[in-house]
């Protein structure tokens, strides 16, 4: 299977979706003792989705979606099992406002991804 028809593949866009948001997930609360910057975090959410975003164009909000929902989510999980954590305060408002903000990185991203894609085609369409 090629690289391209891979990419194509909605379940696998998906899964890598999936896979790199806990990925950014496990850096943000596992990483040195879940002191990470979170310029590391934002980057990582990025890089995430402007990739999905540049392979699949079509489903850059998907994409976007689902990498950014990982790192709020683990939060969640570690405050309703009384976990601590380094989301200070600790409250599901704080929460709720790393849920936005991740989905605003991840969208703004991924669409930016998408963008390039567009413009690369654009290019090569044109033969310069």
């Amino acid at each position: 299977m090629s690289i391209q028809r891979l990419a194509g593949d909605r379940r696998f866009a998906f899964g890598a979706a999936t896979v790199l948001g806990m990925i950014a997930a496990a850096v943000d609360n596992f990483a040195a003792g879940g002191e990470v910057s979170p310029i590391t975090i934002i980057a990582l959410l990025s890089a995430s989705a402007g990739l999905l975003g540049f392979a699949r164009p079509r489903s850059a909000w998907a994409s976007a979606v689902l990498v950014g929902a990982w790192v709020p989510a683990a939060h969640v999980a570690k405050h309703l099992l009384g976990l601590p954590d380094t989301l200070h305060p600790n409250s599901y408002r704080s929460i709720a406002m790393l849920a936005a903000f991740c989905l605003v990185v991840c969208l703004v991203a991924a669409y930016l991804g998408a963008l390039a894609r567009w413009a690369a085609r654009g290019k090569s369409a044109d033969g310069a």
